[in-house]
């Protein structure tokens, strides 16, 4: 999220939709859906993470981050609120069970996916225009920026994987 807290999601992508579920595996229960249309996604960045120069908690690797509202920046209020989920944006990055086997490293291919994503995004756009904004998508290979400098609760967070739904001991979540 933007404030560098990993958050276990599950996405499925369909023909017009890129659906994004908070699923609690232990459970057996959707807690949280995103339903973002495709025909709305206007840019697609993928790259590696990059930080503020005084950021205290910086992290390696890469994703992919889709926008949908170019004309409309978050907040001043929901870029400090970490539990804010009104961003224009999502952003994915590897799952850490992607190299358990070959299975999910195939299903866990952040540059596969994205491939995919700007393919339906482009079909969607064709399928159902939306008027008064320019159609297509833009593929970029640039750094994803998130704007987190003390980082303590995504370090805690983090560290414990308490982003991911585990099973810890007799409490799972």
């Amino acid at each position: 999220d933007h404030w560098n807290n990993e958050k276990e999601r599950l996405v499925l992508l369909t023909e017009n939709s890129l659906l994004v579920f908070k699923y609690d595996f232990i459970l057996l229960y959707c807690e949280q859906i995103q339903r973002i249309q495709l025909n709305y996604v206007d840019r697609i960045s993928q790259g590696s993470f990059s930080f503020p120069k005084r950021s205290l908690l910086k992290r390696e690797g890469e994703g992919t981050r889709v926008f949908w509202d170019r004309l409309r920046e978050p907040s001043f209020v929901s870029k400090w609120n970490p539990f804010a989920i009104d961003f224009p944006y999502v952003t994915f990055t590897h799952h850490p069970v992607r190299t358990i086997n070959d299975t999910f490293a195939a299903l866990c291919d952040i540059h596969k996916f994205s491939e995919q994503l700007k393919d339906a995004a482009e079909k969607a756009h064709i399928k159902k225009p939306v008027p008064g904004k320019a159609n297509g998508v833009l593929a970029l290979n640039q750094p994803i920026y998130i704007e987190a400098y003390v980082g303590a609760m995504a370090f805690l967070g983090n560290q414990n994987k308490l982003g991911y739904c585990m099973a810890r001991g007799n409490v799972g979540f």
